[in-house]
């Protein structure tokens, strides 16, 4: 039996939060897919394919991570991927409260998946897209929180706006 886990979210963009997430799990299971959330009732800074593009090339050094898109309830999208387990990262207490009621709600839906949660490494605690596009917004230098290849997309998206 493979063990194969979904880590839902929208990544837009992603950080190296994510990217720690996306790597201790590769450790853990024989194959962790990336679902990237296309939420029509939010607007994306980057478009899927996008963020989608972005991911492929930043997990392209782990063999065992492959990414997705994926629209509707992250639940009905681990079993059309066949797995089991639904990761999570978690940074804060206030994340907590709100993953806790998701993951009951996910539990109740489908029994026959768990979720899985990780502690994000206290060096990426503070990080969130959120802030990483504030940052960004201001023109300051945002190197220690993304890769350099989702910095030059960032720079050149919020370029692109003005």
């Amino acid at each position: 039996m493979i063990h194969r886990a979904v880590y839902p979210g929208s990544f837009d963009p992603v950080t190296y939060g994510h990217i720690d997430i996306i790597k201790r799990a590769s450790q853990q299971f024989d194959e962790v897919i990336v679902g990237v959330l296309t939420n029509s009732k939010k607007t994306p800074l980057f478009s899927t394919e996008e963020r989608v593009n972005i991911l492929r090339e930043v997990t392209k050094s782990i063999p065992n991570v492959k990414i997705k898109s994926f629209e509707g309830l992250s639940v009905n999208f681990v079993r059309e991927c066949n797995a089991q387990v639904i990761i999570r990262g978690l940074r804060a207490i206030t994340d907590f409260e709100y993953e806790l009621s998701m993951a009951q709600t996910n539990r109740i839906l489908a029994p026959d998946i768990d979720t899985m949660f990780l502690i994000t490494s206290l060096e990426y605690a503070y990080l969130s897209s959120t802030t990483v596009k504030e940052v960004a917004a201001y023109d300051a230098s945002i190197e220690q929180f993304v890769p350099p290849v989702v910095s030059e997309a960032l720079r050149k998206k919020l370029e692109s706006r003005h």
